[in-house]
């Protein structure tokens, strides 16, 4: 039986934008592993993952550890290879800094460190995952926005939250007055909300 592959499911609706995905990740590839410690460190470590902002929802960015990756298929010294778990990692001692993944990359995700002059990427938190932790950026996330588990585990789900809002408006419809000894719906995500409490506040 082969080691089991893993994936990480963003879910856009609950990210609030706060960044704990990026800080948690800086920390873990720290030196000390400590953030406090992780502070003083130089040069300063950097996070693999990012919360990019695209019109009003904030989406948490990282490797996509693609089947067929074009970083590994472009790197001149084989530096990028893919672990058994199916994360596509990066061994420092065999960049050269040429930047071709970066370029070869369809989200762009690849960044150079000028100071160390190597590629800096996520690994998949590899290493925690062979303890059966999750990833840092996922174990941070306060809304549960980052979702990690195998295809099945994820696809169970996706399957749960976007059937909940029509199973309680069925049972509701079908079952006069049954909304009463139902909990309430959890159908506004916490970015929605966020939204409304701003929604008179004007920047401009």
């Amino acid at each position: 039986m082969g080691t089991q592959q893993y994936f990480l499911y963003v879910d856009p609706t609950k990210c609030l934008g706060c960044r704990a995905c990026e800080i948690a990740c800086a920390v873990e590839h720290s030196v000390s592993r400590d953030i406090y410690g992780a502070i003083l460190e130089v040069p300063k470590p950097s996070p693999r993952a990012s919360v990019v902002p695209i019109e009003e929802v904030r989406v948490p960015m990282q490797c996509r550890h693609c089947e067929n990756a074009p970083c590994i298929a472009v790197c001149p010294t084989r530096a990028l290879y893919k672990t058994d778990e199916g994360f596509v990692v990066v061994d420092e001692m065999k960049c050269i800094g040429c930047r071709l993944c970066v370029l070869a990359c369809p989200i762009g995700h690849p960044s150079f460190d000028y100071e160390r002059k190597v590629i800096v990427k996520c690994d998949g938190c590899v290493d925690r995952v062979r303890k059966g932790e999750v990833p840092a950026c996922v174990e941070a996330c306060p809304t549960g926005a980052l979702i990690f588990g195998t295809l099945d585990e994820i696809l169970a789900y996706v399957r749960k939250e976007k059937m909940s809002p029509f199973l309680y408006e069925l049972i509701v419809r079908l079952v006069p007055g049954v909304e009463k000894a139902l909990p309430p719906a959890k159908i506004e995500s916490p970015l929605s909300k966020l939204l409304k409490m701003y929604e008179s506040v004007r920047w401009y």
